[in-house]
């Protein structure tokens, strides 16, 4: 058992602890490079052990007791999440085949029911309204909550249907650790046949015919490496490996065009990628290479029909980092291919789009165009090309506008090749989502659906900005902001808090900052990894922080990708340091320039932003007074050292090599959270994490905060034992999780008695 400091029910479930765990210390020696690390805690690293699931129980149970005085809380917030958010609702039916698919969510259930209706009028793409009662013809495709009944983990994995509407695809996780089983089901009957494929990775499809399965199967290190081929209806004994990726560095996928006239086979690592194409009119052929693999290049690819001709679209990094589009003919795709974007000029916001300022991330292609997602100016945006014939193949690329400085545009679920409108998405931090319909040929949009917000919310209540704070370098780092404007205002470009004062100020003057009243609690959150882009977004449960005066704010810091393949390039490897450097910098903005005060703001991130946690409380301590960090990788460089684990050798494009690279190996230590505790006064901690996550596995939370501890840090460990990467699967437990966060950061705040109307 663990040993705690006098004080035997520490390990107890039961019993109410009355001090926090002191977990055992086990020297462990890890040398590399000449140096020599003692890692205390690496014990906990044995899963199965009792003693280690003791400790694990013992933490919770301490966490139980420290968050005792915030169940009331947590329960209020969890009641307005769930009386914000309609409980019984339905998606936007989308168009495939002969039928229009939609999903319910109702009231008491965890997980959404796929239903579906026929298509009456093959002329109209109209899609139907859908309301709480079925609509004539509605039959149920799959019902997840009758999937899951029995288990306290549930998540779906694959779900791909045939062209005809006969057959779905489905693959099932019941622990969290993204091993999925298999099933296919007889969409007429309702009963699934007897095939049952094990051990699967996510994502398999099923061909547009219904005969095939295309699955992943995954290597010891939990990397996706093998392509299989399974005959409905045989044993899935006798499936057949159509493609084997041995490079370490490489996961592989597979899966089918829009058109259903092309399967892909894909590899890639960080930096690489290979595409492999089959023709559908023959799955049963070797895999045919597009372009040759070459490391450091990037290139996705997309099947389309011009003139009649059989095209590749593909979108790649060979000449300019930030992407080019060219199309190849399908019969020589390594042949010289055509510029896509054919003029500089466009639509953009200043009456000219240039190819130089966009940061081209995918094309989506249809029968008689093309869509364009890429970035501009920090956002994600949207643009057209229309396809025209083989001597005038591609009219200029027309851009979306929406007439808002901030905000997200995406392109949404369009699985029909012929389809003669697109589905979009549209989010800011203080816009629920809309999901709109373009209709390409004359450019009208129709709203379908907006997201909804009940209660007594005002959304006129809310208001956002993007402020820019400059890095020590002189970089300029985005910050977008959301906060309720009659709690906070502007006043010469900062903010200050009216709580109380009613007035409802909302004043832009530009000029020096100048701030008045008290400085707001601020709730900071950041990533800054692997080029994802934490694009501004509307949340509903974050509204009990907006209604209790807190600041809600994104450092865009570098690692990510919104600004460009430059952003993410500098904070990566051995330029990773500005990743927090940045973060500090947005941090000593906010403050200096009045929105917020040390004691009134703490940082939030997880998985890689949990190192990224992990790392600005080592580096800048007394600039928070509080930090989350949800599954979060803070033994970073123990974790890049072992091969063996899941995701390593991938994650050595990302991070470095430290195994072979002394550099590397030096750079990682000298920023790993766990090994850079110390003697500091740490601000308040949570960390949260699961047993059974396969990407951050518990132990590096486990270990941080038994070192925090061991320098007297106020540092909490939550572990659910029954969940992945992701957290709870059901939606009522993930809202008790949000519940039990914003709780703990309320509290740290000093708003935790502030109370509001649902």
């Amino acid at each position: 058992m663990s040993e705690t400091s006098g004080n035997d029910s520490a390990t107890s479930t039961t019993a109410t602890p009355t001090s926090a765990p002191v977990a055992k210390k086990v020297p462990f020696e890890r040398t590399h490079h000449g140096h020599t690390f003692i890692d205390d805690y690496e014990w906990m690293r044995e899963k199965e052990s009792p003693e280690v699931i003791a400790h694990l129980e013992a933490e919770n149970a301490w966490t139980s007791a420290q968050t005792a005085h915030l169940e009331g809380l947590q329960n209020s917030i969890f009641t307005e999440i769930k009386t914000r958010i309609k409980e019984t609702d339905m998606s936007v039916p989308n168009r495939r085949g002969n039928y229009w698919y939609f999903s319910r969510t109702k009231a008491g259930l965890d997980y959404g029911i796929s239903v579906r209706i026929p298509i009456s009028d093959p002329d109209d793409w109209t899609p139907p309204e859908v309301g709480e009662e079925p609509l004539p013809g509605e039959e149920v495709v799959f019902d997840s909550n009758i999937a899951a009944e029995g288990q306290e983990f549930f998540s779906l994995g694959s779900f791909s249907l045939s062209d005809d509407g006969s057959r779905l695809l489905y693959g099932v996780d019941t622990t969290g650790d993204e091993r999925y089983t298999l099933h296919v089901r007889d969409l007429i009957t309702g009963d699934d046949l007897a095939d049952t494929i094990d051990g699967t990775f996510a994502g398999a499809s099923l061909d547009p015919s219904g005969r095939y399965v295309f699955y992943t199967t995954v290597d010891d290190a939990w990397r996706p490496e093998k392509v299989w081929r399974h005959v409905v209806g045989t044993d899935s004994s006798d499936d057949v490996c159509i493609f084997h990726e041995p490079d370490e560095r490489f996961f592989v996928g597979s899966g089918f065009s829009r058109s259903g006239r092309m399967m892909f086979v894909v590899t890639g690592s960080k930096t690489t990628t290979g595409y492999w194409s089959i023709s559908a009119d023959d799955l049963e052929a070797e895999p045919q290479e597009i372009w040759p693999r070459v490391d450091g290049v990037e290139y996705n690819v997309e099947h389309a029909v011009i003139g009649g001709e059989d095209r590749f679209f593909i979108t790649h990094n060979r000449n300019r980092a930030d992407f080019d589009l060219v199309d190849v003919p399908v019969a020589d795709p390594t042949a010289p291919g055509r510029d896509v974007i054919v003029t500089e000029s466009g639509a953009g916001t200043d009456g000219e789009l240039r190819i130089d300022d966009l940061r081209i991330e995918d094309v989506d292609a249809f029968a008689d165009f093309i869509v364009l997602s890429y970035r501009r100016g920090g956002f994600a945006r949207v643009g057209i090309i229309r396809l025209g014939d083989s001597s005038s193949p591609f009219a200029p690329l027309q851009e979306l506008l929406f007439g808002r400085e901030t905000g997200s545009l995406y392109v949404g679920n369009n699985p029909e090749f012929e389809q003669a409108s697109i589905r979009l998405h549209f989010t800011s931090m203080s816009t629920p989502a809309v999901i709109y319909s373009h209709r390409v040929a004359d450019g009208t949009d129709t709203v379908l659906k907006r997201q909804s917000v009940l209660g007594s919310v005002d959304l006129d209540d809310y208001t956002e900005t993007l402020l820019w704070a400059k890095a020590a370098d002189g970089t300029d780092i985005p910050v977008s902001v959301v906060f309720r404007k009659d709690l906070h205002r502007f006043d010469g470009g900062t903010a200050s808090a009216t709580a109380g004062t009613g007035d409802g100020a909302d004043e832009m003057n530009g000029g020096a900052a100048s701030a008045k009243g008290e400085p707001a609690p601020l709730l900071l959150y950041g990533y800054g990894s692997y080029e994802a882009s934490m694009d501004p977004y509307f949340s509903v449960s974050r509204l009990s922080l907006l209604d209790r005066g807190v600041v809600f704010a994104i450092a865009h810091v570098r690692g990510g990708g919104e600004m460009g393949r430059h952003w993410y390039d500098q904070g990566k490897t051995t330029a990773k340091k500005n990743t927090f450097t940045d973060f500090i910098d947005v941090a000593r903005h906010l403050i200096d320039t009045g929105w917020t005060s040390p004691d009134r703001l703490v940082a939030s991130g997880g998985s890689a932003g949990g190192l990224l946690m992990g790392a600005i409380a080592n580096m800048a301590p007394e600039l928070f007074a509080g930090i989350s960090a949800e599954v979060p990788f803070v033994d970073a460089l123990t974790s890049i050292l072992m091969p063996e684990l899941p995701l390593t050798v991938i994650e050595w494009e990302e991070w470095g090599d430290p195994l072979h690279d002394p550099e590397v190996y030096e750079y990682m230590r000298s920023y790993s959270p766990y090994e850079n505790v110390t003697e500091a006064a740490y601000p308040q901690i949570l960390a949260v994490t699961s047993l059974n996550d396969t990407r951050v596995l518990y132990v590096e939370p486990a270990k941080w905060v038994a070192r925090l501890r061991e320098v007297g840090a106020n540092a909490l460990l939550k572990t659910e034992m029954l969940a992945g990467h992701g957290g709870a699967s059901g939606r009522y437990d993930a809202w008790k999780e949000i519940a039990f966060e914003y709780a703990w950061i309320l509290d740290v705040l000093g708003r935790s008695d502030v109370e509001i109307e649902p």
